[in-house]
């Protein structure tokens, strides 16, 4: 029985650049760094729980010892508890924002890494 997601990978040309925006300006913390068999990739978290993480991984290799992986970035909806105060604070430190748009489940809008990955975020109260 699943009980909870534990990580996501995310794929990029440049985890240098991934790593320095999930922390600097996402806030995400460095869990750990691993390495194994000439792959190094990068584990973050939001928050303290390490609940759900994201690990960075160098698109080039795993593409090159695992042709068969899907290598696009995933759908992934963030939660907040203030949308306007998240978009003023990214906006802030030069990330792109989209704008909030009301849904049936509360508010949402989209954001783009350095690397244009998009993502969305959701407020959630």
């Amino acid at each position: 029985m699943i009980t909870k997601l534990g990580q996501v990978n995310i794929y990029v040309p440049d985890q240098a650049k991934a790593l320095a925006f999930w922390q600097e300006k996402m806030g995400f913390r460095l869990v750990k760094e691993e390495t194994f068999h000439g792959m190094r990739w990068y584990e973050l978290a939001a928050d303290e729980q390490n609940e759900t993480s994201i690990v960075i991984h160098d698109k080039a290799k795993v593409a090159e010892m695992s042709p068969d992986v899907h290598l696009g970035t995933p759908s992934l909806m963030f939660v907040t508890k203030d949308i306007e105060a998240f978009r003023s604070d990214l906006q802030a430190k030069g990330v792109f924002v989209g704008d909030v748009m009301e849904f049936p489940t509360g508010k949402v809008c989209n954001f783009a890494d350095d690397q244009e990955n998009y993502f969305a975020v959701m407020e959630v109260r």
